[in-house]
């Protein structure tokens, strides 16, 4: 297998402000630098040219990333940036006959602050795709998720699905869609007369599944294959649970977004979709372990929850 493609990223993090997670990120950039896990693209000179001026001529798209979300995205300790996403991003760069340049912030609220104040022109995500989200952004979703819980080894806690969390400590990611469906869990063990439900929120995945790890939460609510990625990587100190289970969700759709109106939309769903239709989507998600969250066409902002 070749090697996974990777991305030069500032990995500069500011501190969120509030409750809400907000913050005004100031990131770093970079470029492509490595080998790639896909072969090459064509240029495609009609969607070059469709681009807007701006980045015509600066022969750059400005991304954006809220840390790592393995296998989709992971940032290096020496600042790189590599996984689907960033196999994602240099393939479609070289479509469009341009660099995509990846910043990384403190969290989806800093992303979508910034893409508002006009800082950034992309986040290629994947990001969870909801009805609220589209009325600040539009979603290109290039995958479907599922959102369970990763626990101990053994399960001692017996976590099966989401009304089984009363009484539990569970991590997730601050200002994310998994946080709001846990905090409304906790608001019904406490009408049901249940034990409380402790809902602890953290800045990304990692500093949720460490919490669990050390055993300061009894699971990690969020995604299925960043917690699989997780999980494989924890020597049988952990294991999935609730799989299976709708979890306060329907149909997870993920995407990359771009500001609403933003003409980079169109643009992006039609790179995407060379991407699937010359095989290069297959190939880079199953390099990295991602057939079953793979979807048969990309699609503008098909959230329906």
């Amino acid at each position: 297998m070749k090697t996974a493609r990777k991305l030069t990223v500032g990995a500069a993090m500011l501190l969120a402000i509030g409750l809400a997670g907000c913050a005004v990120d100031e990131g770093g950039t970079g470029g492509p630098s490595a080998a790639s896990s896909a072969g090459p693209q064509e240029l495609n000179q009609k969607l070059h040219d469709a681009l807007p001026e701006a980045i015509q001529e600066s022969g750059k798209i400005i991304a954006v990333n809220n840390g790592s979300f393995p296998p989709y995205t992971v940032v290096e300790g020496d600042g790189t940036l590599n996984g689907a996403t960033a196999d994602i991003s240099v393939a479609i760069g070289e479509i469009l006959g341009v660099t995509i340049e990846h910043s990384t912030v403190d969290g989806l609220a800093s992303v979508l602050s910034g893409m508002d104040a006009g800082r950034y022109d992309l986040n290629v995500g994947p990001t969870g795709d909801f009805k609220e989200r589209q009325e600040q952004a539009t979603f290109i979703d290039w995958v479907q998720e599922f959102v369970v819980f990763a626990v101990a080894a053994g399960n001692p806690q017996k976590i099966s699905d989401l009304d089984s969390t009363c009484g539990k400590k569970i991590a997730v990611m601050a200002s994310g869609s998994a946080e709001k469906v846990i905090k409304t869990q906790a608001d019904k063990c406490v009408a049901d007369g249940e034990p409380a439900l402790e809902v602890q929120s953290y800045k990304d995945q990692p500093s949720s599944i460490l919490a669990v790890q050390s055993g300061r939460a009894d699971g990690f609510f969020s995604s299925q294959a960043p917690l699989t990625y997780f999980v494989e990587q924890s020597d049988g100190a952990l294991e999935l649970a609730a799989t299976g289970e709708k979890n306060g969700f329907t149909d997870l759709h993920q995407g990359a977004l771009v500001p609403r109106d933003s003409p980079l939309a169109d643009i992006m769903l039609a790179a995407f979709q060379e991407l699937f239709d010359n095989g290069t989507y297959a190939e880079i998600m199953k390099a990295h372990g991602l057939e079953g969250n793979m979807v048969e066409a990309p699609g503008i902002n098909l959230g329906v929850s």
